[in-house]
């Protein structure tokens, strides 16, 4: 019985396609925008996680903070007041895992023929567990590297294909400045930052390396930054409240004083731009779906047309007898396959616009199984709440004075 029905149904919406097609057209709008829209924004989500995971976890980062001398003052980083102690003393409050003191600055590199300017962090082996950076090959230079300020660096993987090529940069080596210094290891690949900047651009050396051989210190033992890792999120407001107040401490800072540090929250940076991703993608399915709205709306416009056409027809089918449910379920039919098929055209060219906006701009989209089920669902409930409408007035009518219209 259902399948003579849809049979029906086909043939009926087959007689005007025109205005089938016209009516599908909204479904096809509605669902494409809204596959389209999801699949961009669940990129995006996808695209600031990974940004947030090659950061490390529970991070903090401690910048020398500004001074103020005769009304002139200074901004964050320019100060040097982070000395290696304040390292060793925040390395025992409770809750930090891993401290890692950093002096960096930008430097030519030059190996034979070729030479490239990068960033060069000097540091200690706990810079890496803090940014959970692992190596693709080689090894990590050591605490006793750091003591002797040994001319070893570790290279990202961007500086190394432009100063190696495809050569394994490991045992070779590199001049930062005029030194001479061993490529003990290349870092693993990390990616592109928060900031947008190329992570994997990146030399590391031993932190006093940096200060007595390549870019130099005002103060012995000063860094222009701290880098702080806890040993869980949950954890992290207690302990940026130590760290406060144990720098203010050993800074001598009175009370009512500034702080010549800065404190910055990098996990709390990162949450507020997932979040802010998160919402954006929302906003964007939610302004797609409004176009499956009208095209429901649509749907029923064209329904209650075909209803008054087709009312000596409902007659006659009644007169032989048709049932009330039958009327109902032929024109529920109709609506259903209208939105359906459409539904099925726009996950075609969602699907596709989001595969070719991915080759042309290089946006990351994650085309999710769960968004075109939704897509497909939210279409086939319209196709049912616009349509019982037009379905449930054309089942009441009265079979005789459906078949006196004209």
């Amino acid at each position: 019985m259902t399948l003579t029905m849809l049979g029906e149904a086909w043939r009926a919406m087959g007689a005007n396609r025109m205005r089938t097609v016209l009516t599908m057209l909204g479904m096809v709008i509605g669902v494409g925008a809204v596959v389209l829209m999801m699949a961009i924004g669940q990129g995006a989500q996808y695209a600031i996680q990974q940004s947030i995971s090659s950061m490390g976890s529970n991070l903090f980062i401690l910048l020398s903070g500004h001074t103020a001398t005769g009304g002139v003052r200074s901004a964050s980083g320019e100060a040097h007041t982070l000395t290696v102690a304040d390292a060793d003393a925040i390395s025992e409050l409770p809750g930090v895992q891993t401290v890692a003191p950093i002096h960096p600055g930008n430097a030519q590199i030059v190996v034979g023929p070729n030479n490239w300017n990068t960033a060069v962090i000097g540091s200690t082996p706990a810079y890496l567990d803090a940014r959970s950076w692992p190596l693709a090959s080689g090894s990590v230079f050591t605490a006793s590297d750091v003591r002797s300020a040994t001319r070893v660096a570790l290279i990202g993987r961007t500086a190394a294909q432009n100063l190696f090529g495809d050569e394994d940069p490991v045992g070779k080596t590199i001049r930062i400045g005029q030194s001479p210094f061993t490529v003990l290891g290349l870092l693993g690949i990390k990616g592109q930052g928060m900031d947008g900047r190329d992570q994997d651009d990146t030399i590391i050396i031993p932190l006093t390396t940096a200060q007595r051989k390549v870019f130099g210190t005002p103060f012995p033992g000063t860094v222009r930054m701290i880098m702080v890792q806890t040993t869980t999120q949950e954890i992290m407001p207690a302990v940026e409240k130590s760290m406060t107040e144990l720098l203010r401490q050993r800074h001598r800072i009175r009370e009512g004083m500034d702080n010549d540090f800065s404190l910055r929250n990098l996990t709390a940076v990162a949450d507020s731009a997932a979040e802010s991703t998160r919402v954006m993608s929302l906003l964007l399915g939610a302004i797609a779906s409004v176009s499956l709205l009208v095209g429901g709306i649509g749907i029923m416009n064209i329904m209650l047309v075909s209803v008054t056409e087709r009312t000596r027809e409902i007659g006659i089918r009644m007169a032989i007898g048709a049932r009330e449910r039958d009327i109902l379920l032929q024109f529920l039919l109709e609506a259903i396959i209208i939105s359906v098929v459409g539904c099925f055209i726009g996950l075609l060219l969602g699907i596709g616009g989001a595969l070719l906006a991915q080759a042309m701009t290089g946006t990351m989209v994650i085309i999710s199984a769960s968004s075109v089920l939704v897509a497909f669902g939210v279409a086939a409930t319209v196709g049912i709440f616009f349509g019982f409408y037009p379905a449930r007035k054309a089942a009441r009518f009265n079979p005789i004075e459906a078949l006196r219209y004209q």
